[in-house]
């Protein structure tokens, strides 16, 4: 430890400017790294959310605050992005089923996994000086770990929004398939039926009401109506949503009724999560041999099986005096 930071202070010069050096650096790299992730929580990133939110679908004026967070970030995300052609799909893909659509997601997530990783090291650094035990070996270790565990981060944390969206589309989906099949029963056209669907999803719903509110803002916009479903299909990953966007889709192409499909499908769907709560309610009785066997046998046998034990030792006993 003393080795390195008699390096710095030889390259630098005193203490004092050492440490001062190190807060700016972890200030600096903890305001971007807040500023760029709360933009990314924010959604921020997605301009299209904000266009359908002021129900207006023009291109905003002047440059985009994320996009100019992007900008900076850009040559420090050029160090972790993936080589691999595959991993940087993946991981595209992975932001949009967190929500995060716009070109610079994939630049400010990067660039966040580049800042933790580097401040990381930097915080460990600073902090050592009030660590004077630690060897020089010691400190290079943990700042690896620290840099390994920033650039870990980012991952876990947009796993878990992915899961979570999922969660809720996949919650908010039979209630919606059931208000689509009444909105084309009842005489509407699928673009119409398809818009009422995410209007009155918006309140309850938010995730589900914005993905079939942007289908209809492509349709609108002159995209086909069929890759406009493939486009929400590929936006959610649910297989659920994959087998509707199929069904529309066959629909379409062979003009067959839209009302029967969908009943069709909404009664098999039924079908399905019906089979899928029973196969979870059967496997409760599985699940529940492991805290029987570790808390209430013990306790069983300590209820029935203790008096006579006491009694088998307390005969022992009498019987050793």
């Amino acid at each position: 430890m003393d080795t390195l930071f008699q390096i710095l202070r030889t390259e630098i010069g005193d203490d004092g400017t050492l440490r001062i050096v190190f807060i700016v650096l972890a200030a600096a790299a903890v305001g971007v790294l807040g500023l760029a992730f709360s933009m990314l929580i924010a959604g921020a990133t997605d301009p299209i959310r904000r266009r359908l939110a002021a129900g207006s679908v023009h291109r905003e004026e002047g440059i985009d605050s994320a996009e100019a967070i992007a900008r900076i970030l850009r040559p420090m995300a050029g160090y972790v992005i993936p080589r691999d052609e595959w991993k940087r799909s993946e991981i595209s893909k992975q932001l949009v089923y967190a929500g995060f659509r716009s070109q610079s997601a994939g630049t400010l997530f990067h660039g966040v996994r580049a800042l933790l990783g580097l401040a990381i090291p930097l915080a460990v650094l600073f902090g050592s000086r009030w660590m004077p035990e630690l060897t020089a070996m010691q400190l290079m270790l943990y700042m690896a770990i620290g840099a390994v565990l920033g650039s870990m981060v980012p991952s876990y944390v947009l796993d878990k929004l992915v899961a979570s969206r999922q969660k809720k589309l996949r919650k908010a989906f039979p209630d919606a398939l059931d208000l689509l099949v009444v909105c084309v029963e009842s005489g509407l056209g699928l673009s119409p039926a398809l818009q009422r669907v995410a209007d009155e999803m918006t309140v309850s719903h938010p995730e589900l009401g914005a993905e079939f509110a942007l289908v209809n803002a492509e349709i609108r916009a002159g995209v086909d109506r069929a890759e406009a479903l493939k486009n929400l299909a590929e936006r959610t990953g649910l297989a659920d949503i994959r087998g509707l966007v199929a069904l529309l889709v066959q629909t379409m192409r062979f003009g067959t009724s839209v009302a029967d499909a969908l009943r069709v499908y909404s009664e098999e769907f039924r079908d399905r999560r019906m089979q899928a709560a029973e196969e979870r309610a059967a496997k409760i009785a599985t699940k529940m041999i492991f805290p029987l066997i570790t808390c209430m046998f013990p306790a069983f046998f300590v209820v029935t099986a203790g008096p006579g034990v006491m009694r088998l030792v307390e005969a022992f006993r009498a019987l050793a005096q």
